[in-house]
């Protein structure tokens, strides 16, 4: 059952950072033809305002496709809109971290009225310092990586300690998702925007973009099986 707790609070993890992106394109006009949470066919779909609203099959993260019929209409979107659209996902999961630590800080108590303003925001800093740090490490120390199966685990382990529990495993991981998907890597939305900024110095980069892509894809790939594989190994050598 925790691990279940786990994978909706994921799974709703997901939905806010795509409903980010999904309010970005329509704050700056540009129409979404699908929005799906996970990848693959569609286990459930439904069409709504001009949005086709889709349940995918692969749980595993979810997008925002902007109504384009070409890789030329997107790129006639202007550049700052198309920052804005993918930064809306990490900025949403960044909201929604500030909102359940101050739940966390009602419930537990102790901070004064002033402290309980400033408090998540202070506590939101010093995760995305420690998440960057961890990050960072990884260059060091590979054989830390972890992902979705260990994720559950431990996060079923943590959701064990009840509700309280459960919402600061919510802020740690929304925080997470913010930030990874900052991160430069070609296919996350860092990346893109990163695209972006070098489009604005030169128009070229718009020819390498799908290539550039399915690269970021297949790293982004072979690091999750490659994370799937840790997990796994370290699972099989936990004394039960």
């Amino acid at each position: 059952m925790s691990y279940l707790v786990v994978g909706v609070i994921i799974g709703l993890l997901i939905m806010g950072h795509e409903l980010g992106h999904f309010l970005a394109a329509r704050a700056v006009g540009v129409p979404v033809e699908l929005f799906s949470i996970g990848f693959g066919p569609a286990i459930w779909k439904k069409r709504f305002g001009g949005t086709e609203f889709r349940l995918s099959l692969i749980p595993l993260g979810g997008f925002v496709l902007p109504a384009v019929t070409c890789e030329d209409d997107f790129f006639r979107i202007p550049v700052h809109y198309r920052i804005m659209l993918f930064l809306g996902g990490p900025v949403a999961n960044l909201v929604i971290a500030l909102m359940l630590i101050s739940i966390y800080n009602v419930l537990t108590g102790g901070f004064s009225i002033t402290g309980a303003f400033i408090e998540p925001f202070r506590q939101t800093a010093s995760m995305m310092h420690t998440i960057i740090i961890s990050i960072t490490n990884l260059f060091t120390q590979p054989g830390s990586v972890s992902g979705i199966v260990g994720i559950l685990h431990q996060g079923g382990g943590f959701v064990k300690g009840g509700a309280l529990h459960a919402v600061r495993l919510a802020f740690i991981l929304s925080v997470n998702l913010a930030v990874f998907n900052l991160l430069p890597v070609p296919v996350l939305d860092g990346g893109k925007i990163f695209l972006f900024f070098l489009e604005k110095i030169n128009l070229r980069f718009q020819k390498i973009y799908a290539p550039i892509m399915v690269a970021g894809w297949l790293v982004i790939i072979g690091l999750i099986i490659y994370a799937t594989a840790l997990d796994i190994g370290r699972l099989m050598h936990t004394p039960s």
